[in-house]
């Protein structure tokens, strides 16, 4: 697929990234030389220097055949434009922007109108952080927390800990544990390692264990693995930026004790008039006085969300050291995921791994409608729906186990008509049934695409 990026700035640059890492033809364009030779030196791209909202620039950079614009730079207008132009000057099919102001984003009947702007899907990286940051929060103890068929399932990633009803038991011996309740387990990691998951499968301390089950089961799920139900009441926030504004404006509406540290005097009176309830400090977010002075030992959550990924680290060990019960940092450079992983922060949030999915979903073949990415993007987890009849379509009519799935891919459950099904190797795929497929390694989503496009003729 032809993709033309617009912006090479953090989210440009990781889209790109993936983008490229399944063979897609992309090219980024951006007004600073220099940040697109990085890119170059490290990515099989096309770069064009320019301003993206001009058709000129449009044009040398390949619009005339794109098949998706993603319009990410940082600026709202020059997105809204340069997608206009896509539409008007080149009739791009898929036009994607980026928008942070609340002005847009409250107003969705601008992108609806037939003389409104010619955006097809608005993504705001800072919006989906938030919902992703305020569903871990939901659900204490959750390393990730994913919505499919519009909420009526989920996926959850949790670590088993010791004291936890589910350890030491097999598999197979979970319904024994939870009575009425459907789940699927749909991968383990073990000391970095997957293990496929099957009904001799032992769960043991400190697994990682991602689960699928219907929205309303997931707590019951939880309080199983990690025995006693914590319940979260005290939240801190570290930066009050857009990310940390509208997490505590909506954490504020759902009676949560929110304290939010912003170092900026100005802009902490900024939001101190926004918010409803929410203790707004003036102050650095790694200041161990502060802290203290604030009871930081009495926070059920503490969450590092500034713009510097130092700050946030720093700010989260710190808290966690000064007692706060779980504390989440958020961290843009892959290299600091990857070195974080499994030291006093309990939750690393990758802005890039939470947005990625808004896009591929636009990107993926055979009627794909959701997807998220795991485990730092080298898993995923997509919705599909199976379209078409048992002549036309691979999948129709077949029991999972006639499903010629790739190899670490499983079913984890089926939604039909409204009602959640956690499928059995028997149970069969009926036309419009939105399946939702786990794969603990991405590379073999080609395969996956293939099964649920439908054919003219299908022998």
């Amino acid at each position: 697929m032809k993709i033309l990026i617009l912006g090479a700035s953090q989210v440009g640059g990781s889209i790109a990234e993936v983008l490229v890492g399944e063979e897609n033809d992309v090219t980024i364009v951006d007004i600073d030389p220099h940040t697109l030779h990085q890119l170059q030196n490290r990515l099989d791209i096309r770069t064009v220097t320019g301003n993206a909202a001009h058709p000129s620039v449009l044009k040398a950079a390949g619009a005339e055949d794109a098949t998706l614009l993603l319009a990410v730079t940082n600026n709202d207008e020059i997105n809204l434009v340069a997608c206009q132009i896509a539409d008007a000057f080149f009739s791009t099919p898929t036009k994607i922007a980026r928008l942070r102001s609340k002005e847009y984003l409250n107003n969705p009947s601008l992108f609806k109108m037939d003389s409104g702007f010619k955006v097809d899907v608005v993504i705001s990286p800072e919006v989906i952080v938030c919902d992703h940051i305020t569903r871990l929060i939901e659900f204490p103890g959750a390393l990730q927390v994913l919505d499919f068929a519009d909420g009526l399932v989920q996926l959850v990633g949790v670590k088993a800990v010791k004291g936890g009803a589910l350890i030491n038991c097999t598999l197979r011996e979970l319904k024994k544990h939870m009575p009425g309740i459907e789940t699927r387990v749909a991968a383990i990691y073990r000391d970095h390692e997957v293990i496929t998951p099957k009904s001799e499968t032992v769960i043991q301390e400190k697994d990682e264990v991602f689960f699928v089950a219907a929205r309303g089961h997931i707590h019951k799920i939880m309080k199983e693995m990690r025995g006693a139900s914590d319940k979260t009441k005290r939240i801190f926030i570290a930066g009050g930026g857009n990310i940390g504004l509208n997490l505590a404006i909506e954490l504020d509406r759902k009676g949560y004790s929110v304290k939010l540290i912003e170092y900026n005097p100005e802009r902490a009176n900024q939001i101190a008039e926004e918010v409803r309830d929410t203790i707004v400090l003036n102050g650095d977010a790694a200041d161990a006085g502060l802290l203290l002075q604030e009871n930081i030992e009495s926070a059920d959550v503490f969450c590092a969300v500034t713009e510097k990924d130092e700050v946030n680290i720093l700010s989260a060990n710190l808290a966690k050291r000064l007692g706060a019960k779980r504390v989440m940092a958020l961290v843009n450079r892959p290299a600091y995921v990857d070195n974080l992983e499994h030291r006093d922060i309990n939750v690393i949030i990758s802005p890039r791994v939470a947005t990625i999915g808004s896009v591929l979903a636009h990107i993926r073949r055979g009627d794909v409608v959701a997807v998220h990415s795991l485990r730092r993007g080298k898993a995923e987890a997509i919705e599909a729906i199976a379209h078409g009849d048992a002549t036309s379509s691979k999948v129709i009519g077949k029991g999972v186990r006639e499903i010629p799935f790739p190899a670490g891919t499983g079913v984890g459950a089926i939604v039909r008509a409204g009602e959640v099904i956690i499928p059995n190797v028997d149970t069969r795929i009926e036309p419009e049934d939105h399946v939702i497929i786990f794969m603990d390694n991405k590379s073999c989503i080609t395969d996956v695409e293939a099964l649920f496009q439908v054919g003219v003729t299908f022998l």
